[in-house]
């Protein structure tokens, strides 16, 4: 459905009707003329690459960060924006790293495929395969975005979520993309793998330990992270922080969650339920995780003359 067709007087529903109406542009065949072996490339590449264990961690928050700022429009890759700036400079943006990873799947597909890959379905692509190869499921990813024309730091630290966010918040920002509260939840547990920056968990260690963290566990935070750590000290966002698995939501239930935003699942009776599922049945979270990342990677994507096919993610082709 055109955007215009969309019913503006009735908010929801159009909503509901642009939400569908930029997935459909999206498609499961979309380069299956014009790149058939797309996925097989990919694929083969971040193979190579997930051997750096940093690698699947840093890919997932890639896609992540940078949909949620304008959609999925490849704008985290650009070095300049029109204001002269870059998302990859904002605060919120700290430890975003491994970018060379997806200019080394670009070069790969500009060989096989010369100006037809964008580099917006390299970041969902790679996504995918940071999930699928490291334990989780294999989802399907409809492809079809292409890359946005600009970015900037300032938009970058507006729409990014802070590690504080509530159960609530949670559940309204990515209800925005469509996410029902099970989604939600779900694709917070993306958490299961990789670090977070002291600096992201340091109001629950100082001035006081939160009780919530419990004495062993606090204590030992605070020794990984004292209280003026070096800004690229990290820790573990849970227990087997290499593998894509629901470890994340019994910690959370054990009060081993990092963030403030994983406690706040734990906290609140409308997601506690989902948590305490989830860290039951890990077919469910993986059911629900596949929905909320189509959805995710499908957000607010540019195409027709909205966007193009970027010859290098860095900058735009004029």
């Amino acid at each position: 459905m055109a955007l215009s067709r969309c019913p503006r007087s009735l908010p929801l529903l159009w909503l509901l009707c642009f939400l569908f109406g930029q997935a459909a542009a999206l498609s499961y065949d979309y380069y299956a003329s014009t790149c058939p072996n797309v996925e097989d490339i990919v694929r083969s590449a971040m193979r190579g690459i997930f051997v750096d264990i940093r690698a699947p961690a840093a890919m997932i928050r890639l896609a992540f960060h940078d949909c949620q700022v304008d959609g999925c429009d490849a704008s985290i890759l650009l070095d300049q924006g029109s204001d002269g700036t870059a998302e990859i400079e904002s605060p919120s943006n700290l430890g975003i790293h491994k970018l060379n990873a997806i200019d080394t799947v670009k070069n790969q597909l500009e060989a096989a495929c010369p100006q037809t890959v964008s580099c917006a379905d390299i970041i969902a692509l790679a996504a995918r395969e940071a999930v699928a190869q490291n334990g989780g499921p294999n989802i399907r990813v409809p492809l079809g975005r292409l890359d946005g024309f600009d970015a900037s730091a300032s938009a970058a630290t507006k729409f990014l979520p802070l590690a504080t966010i509530s159960a609530a918040g949670t559940i309204d920002l990515f209800g925005a993309m469509g996410m029902t509260p099970e989604e939600s939840v779900a694709i917070l547990g993306s958490h299961t793998v990789g670090v977070a920056h002291c600096t992201n968990f340091a109001n629950r260690l100082y001035p006081q330990l939160d009780p919530n963290l419990g004495l062993v566990f606090g204590a030992s935070l605070r020794a990984r992270c004292p209280r003026l750590a070096p800004v690229n000290l990290v820790a573990t966002l849970d227990t087997t922080f290499l593998r894509f698995d629901n470890s994340y939501f019994r910690n959370v239930l054990n009060n081993r969650g990092l963030l403030t935003a994983d406690l706040n699942l734990a906290l609140d009776p409308r997601t506690r339920p989902i948590v305490e599922t989830f860290a039951n049945d890990q077919d469910a979270f993986f059911q629900a995780f596949s929905s909320a990342f189509v959805k995710l990677t499908s957000y607010r994507v540019h195409t027709g003359n909205q966007g193009e096919v970027r010859l290098n993610c860095h900058f735009t082709n004029s």
